[in-house]
């Protein structure tokens, strides 16, 4: 604050020494302009931070003289120094006064330059004080520097479909290294999306990275704060093939809560349940996805094959006819309804769905190779041989094709031909284990013990706790107990029963072993073992009463409208088909009539032949077994016309013959 007492007393002072003689001698003068009186302005601070206090004072700058008789130097610099305003508050447009010690060394000029250079020094000072702060700040956000943040853009939704169509080319062609990247890179783009995770979890399962894929899986369940169903089904997908039952059970539960219409959740759980042999559970739970998610193929046709298992055909029929109804494409319940006929010797039904299965899906495996055993069977051999070489013109790089046609060569031609056929199955897919197996038996039925037991332990060695290991070593048991080794045969068959202690094809060969060496004792007990350890799975007739208003709920209008009975499947097939609305344009799978035998010997209306060279290109009077090494087979590229030039005297030697010299 400025104090007006100090600018009194120095204008009394400039006073008195206008009133001295001029003819004193000067002494410390201060310089001084022209004029004989100026004004200036001072600045102060004031008690509010943001107002300057403006002074404006009018005093002559005169010479002065000796200050000694008012004060000395002494004196007047403290009252200066202690009352003066800093040169940082003190401003003019045109210059500065600066009040302080008279100096004899310097001019004014200079100490003018000084003061200016202290300024700018405070400023600099102040300036680097606030740099120095933003700096640290700076190091915090992000924001501030510019070499850490992404000036690109985020890619358009476009770019992930592209890139997990990528992924999966690789993770098919076995390249998983470049499918895990462009996953990753997926996931920090778009970490909304549940897809990169699914398809990462399911890439990392397949090189039994199991941790891994939990990982991944718990991620992304974060990142979609645990509202997207696949991730969790996925993920109970793996849990259950690891056997974490319990893990796995929760996590559908998770995928069902996320979104009950997730029709793949619903039905994944039931497929846990009766593998556990929970039957009415999984009834229950198929029931619940029908109620959610209105009519699905899949749970359908497992609910089909539940009724075929209970012996509850006329239902099984229904449900399978339902099941075509919502994807007439569907091949594997085509297959599951002609499989339940043949079980119920319905050979011309059976016969008719494999038909419909081919029309339905032409290059599917499954249906040649389904079809071509049951010709076999059924005695037509040409047939047979006929379907499942279209199978494997179609399907060239599938072991179980070639197995089931080297069987079929050994038992109606020669086991040279057997052989070959073995031979390139088990070059196409080396870790396939009944091609190991049926080749073994092969050899043991021509009498090469040595080679059958090489082939059996081949087959033991790629997985031996799997049915088919299981039944090797059965087999391989047998081959022992008939060349007269007893011990090894027993211990064959207690392995056997190790893996797999429902066969009872192992426990009576074993019993008859045991009477065979005259110990009737031990076959008895080995019987009554069975028979203590058999675990049978009794289904719940009861839950067939409410069907109809469980199932589906589409039918309920029908229901009232035909005024049904709820426990009304005691009545006709007709009428079951006229509430599914199938008589019209309808084959009666299930009638038995006249032509059947015919039938049964292969005679049909479908032209097989016509088929597949319509839709499939192929000429049946041309069709070989590719013995030669497997085709790749890959994406061609189109190529510019300006590439696939090629010189003339190139063409010219190209045209010629090869047998021209």
């Amino acid at each position: 604050m400025y104090n007006y007492s100090t600018a009194l007393e120095l204008e009394s002072h400039i006073t008195e020494e206008q009133n001295k003689p001029a003819n004193e001698p000067e002494m410390n003068a201060i310089p001084s302009s022209s004029s004989s009186s100026s004004t200036f302005t001072l600045f102060t601070q004031s008690k509010n931070p943001n107002y300057l206090f403006k002074l404006a004072h009018k005093a002559p700058i005169l010479r002065l003289h000796s200050l000694a008789p008012c004060c000395s130097l002494t004196d007047s610099s403290i009252l200066l120094d202690k009352n003066a305003l800093s040169s940082q508050h003190i401003s003019r447009p045109d210059e500065t006064l600066v009040i302080r010690r008279p100096v004899t060394d310097f001019s004014g000029e200079e100490e003018e330059e000084e003061e200016e250079k202290e300024d700018q020094d405070s400023d600099d000072t102040k300036a680097s004080a606030i740099d120095a702060g933003l700096a640290r700040f700076a190091k915090r956000m992000p924001m501030f520097e510019p070499e850490r943040v992404e000036s690109k853009e985020k890619p358009l939704p476009v770019n992930l479909d592209l890139a997990l169509y990528r992924a999966k080319l690789f993770a098919r062609r076995f390249r998983y290294g470049e499918a895990e990247a462009i996953l990753q890179k997926c996931i920090r783009y778009w970490s909304e999306d549940g897809r990169p995770y699914v398809v990462l979890g399911k890439v990392l399962s397949k090189q039994s990275k199991t941790d891994e894929a939990r990982k991944i899986y718990e991620k992304g369940c974060q990142a979609t704060q645990g509202e997207n169903p696949y991730i969790w089904q996925s993920w109970a997908v793996l849990e259950m093939r690891v056997g974490n039952i319990r893990r796995a059970r929760e996590l559908f539960d998770a995928a069902t809560v996320a979104d009950k219409r997730h029709v793949a959740a619903w039905h994944g759980w039931a497929v846990l349940e009766l593998k556990q042999g929970n039957i009415k559970r999984a009834r229950i739970l198929l029931g619940k996805g029908l109620q959610h998610c209105g009519q699905n193929e899949y749970i359908y046709q497992t609910l089909a094959l539940l009724e075929a298992r209970a012996n509850r055909h006329e239902q099984a029929r229904y449900l399978f006819n339902q099941a075509t109804k919502c994807n007439p494409n569907s091949c594997a319940s085509w297959l599951g309804w002609a499989r339940m006929e043949l079980e119920q010797e319905n050979y011309r039904a059976a016969r008719k769905l494999f038909e419909k299965a081919v029309q339905a899906s032409p290059k599917n495996r499954f249906v040649w190779h389904v079809w071509g055993v049951f010709e076999a069977n059924m005695g037509n051999i040409d047939k047979g041989r006929k379907l499942l070489r279209i199978g494997h013109t179609l399907n060239p790089r599938d072991a179980v094709l070639l197995q089931s046609l080297a069987l079929l060569e050994y038992q109606h031609s020669t086991a040279n031909v057997a052989r070959v056929l073995f031979r390139r199955a088990s070059e196409l897919d080396p870790k396939h284990q009944p091609v190991w197996f049926a080749w073994g038996w092969m050899e043991w039925k021509e009498g090469n013990l040595n080679n059958a037991r090489g082939l059996y332990q081949k087959t033991i060695s790629i997985d031996p706790n799997s049915e088919t290991a299981a039944r090797c070593l059965q087999a391989w048991g047998v081959l022992e107990q008939r060349v007269g080794n007893l011990s090894a045969a027993r211990s064959l068959f207690k392995s056997s029963l190790n893996i797999n202690s429902q066969s009872l094809v192992t426990w009576m060969t074993w019993a008859s072993l045991e009477e065979e060496q005259g110990n009737s004792v031990r076959a008895e007990e080995i019987r009554n073992l069975y028979y203590q350890q058999r675990t049978e799975v009794v289904d719940d007739a009861s839950w067939v009463m409410g069907f109809l208003d469980i199932l589906d709920p589409a039918i309920n209008s029908l229901k009232r409208l035909l005024k049904l009975n709820p426990n009304s499947y005691n009545m006709p097939l007709d009428s079951l088909r006229n509430i599914a609305g199938t008589n019209k344009n309808r084959v009666d799978y299930s009638s038995d009539n006249d032509d059947d035998d015919d039938y049964a010997n292969g005679e049909s209306d479908f032209d097989l032949d016509g088929f597949i060279m319509e839709r499939l290109s192929i000429d049946s009077s041309n069709i070989k077994v590719q013995l030669g090494a497997p085709k790749f087979y890959s994406v061609k590229r189109s190529t510019s016309p300006r590439r696939i030039w090629r010189s003339n005297k190139r063409i010219a030697k190209e045209q010629v013959p090869s047998n021209v010299v």
